[in-house]
């Protein structure tokens, strides 16, 4: 227990805040079923792609991509940044923006020495679309997931509604991470030295976890339930590995921080605004509905205290009719937190994984620069809602 994180010890006092509200009667029992109810499919769908990316990282697949990319660039730093954000789009967009923070970050970070690139142009790019690119499906950011059954859209009729948005999201991301860590004078270097491609360790393995993901989008495309489409094919990848590495599989793949998190809150959150919290958001966002004031306070209070209890407290005052508010809302909790290091659970992670590999980030760069592109991609992103 002692080897938890300060982390681990806020999602734990979370979570035990919760229950403490329960028992004592602030949360009615009836009240914290409901809303416990609500969020058993989604903890089944984090917990399976979670897994499903875990895997998939340990099949060697996204260092395969990884240094594709890298010798399809051919020592070019415009091609790289094109694919880089090509590929950091297309993880969160389908396989959830914490599998952008978590683990491709430490892929690129890894690529960075074997290609002699600088390392913080690749991480800044893996963090700031793991945020920005979220906005397509429902499975891209938890966000959305829990914004499904108030829309009232399934996955084709919310892509339907977000892909202008998304388009203006990633472009205004491009700009800032071209202008600010990928062009010469920020990088240093005018080419940069292609990698040895090396041979994937089991092969077996490695077609197992892109069938897997393969499935799995192609399960999404035929509509069904994103806790199905997850389990089917974490369970594809976890049947292959324990047929040809089951020393390789440990309790570690199961995601427990981000179950405790979302447990507890949703039931810390349902409390406060119970007491006093619904009113306080209802006066922020206004009465008027401009769905530029909702996003700007959504992405506020996501870099005040984190984007799922802002989500999630701004929701529950907003009209299930007021579609339109409600999707701002999302820009919001998913564009705006680039700012401040604890916005989302998803830049938590790549700080810790930028530390582990010894990638320095100056912090004064960071909050400037995720500042501007938080004010111009909302502006932008709204405007194409």
């Amino acid at each position: 227990m002692w080897r938890l994180s300060l982390l681990d010890w806020i999602r734990i006092g979370l979570l035990v805040l919760g229950l403490v509200f329960v028992a004592t009667g602030l949360l009615p029992w009836e009240a914290a079923a409901e809303s416990l109810d609500e969020i058993w499919p989604l903890l089944i769908f984090l917990v399976a792609v979670i897994v499903l990316a875990e895997l998939t990282k340990e099949a060697q697949v996204f260092d395969a991509i990884a240094a594709r990319m890298a010798v399809l660039g051919r020592g070019n730093y415009a091609a790289l940044f094109l694919l880089c954000t090509a590929f950091a789009s297309f993880v969160t967009i389908f396989l959830n923006l914490d599998t952008t923070a978590v683990l491709l970050t430490p892929v690129m970070l890894a690529l960075a020495p074997k290609a002699r690139i600088a390392p913080l142009p690749l991480a800044m790019t893996t963090i700031w679309l793991a945020n920005t690119a979220s906005l397509l499906l429902p499975v891209s950011n938890l966000t959305n997931l829990l914004a499904m059954d108030k829309l009232g859209l399934d996955a084709q009729e919310f892509a339907a509604r977000m892909w202008a948005p998304q388009i203006a999201a990633i472009l205004v991301t491009m700009a800032f991470l071209w202008a600010f860590f990928w062009r010469r004078g920020e990088r240093g270097d005018l080419r940069y030295s292609p990698p040895v491609l090396e041979p994937v360790g089991d092969r077996a393995l490695f077609g197992a976890a892109s069938a897997g993901c393969l499935l799995f989008i192609v399960l999404l495309l035929l509509k069904a339930h994103v806790a199905v489409a997850a389990g089917a094919a974490a369970a594809l990848v976890l049947a292959a590995f324990l047929l040809r590495a089951r020393e390789r599989l440990s309790w570690r793949l199961f995601p427990w921080q981000l179950v405790v998190f979302v447990t507890g809150l949703f039931l810390v959150v349902p409390t406060l605004s119970r007491h006093g919290l619904a009113d306080l958001m209802t006066w922020m966002i206004g009465a008027e509905g401009d769905p530029y004031r909702t996003a700007a306070v959504g992405a506020g209070l996501s870099n005040a205290i984190n984007n799922l209890p802002a989500y999630k407290a701004v929701e529950g005052v907003i009209p299930a009719a007021d579609q339109d508010r409600l999707l701002s809302l999302l820009v919001g909790t998913n564009v705006g937190p680039v700012v401040t290091p604890w916005a989302s659970l998803a830049t938590l992670l790549w700080f810790e994984s930028c530390r582990r590999h010894e990638v320095r980030v100056p912090m004064r760069r960071f909050l400037l620069t995720g500042a501007g592109l938080a004010v111009v991609g909302l502006v932008a992103t709204v405007w194409a809602l």
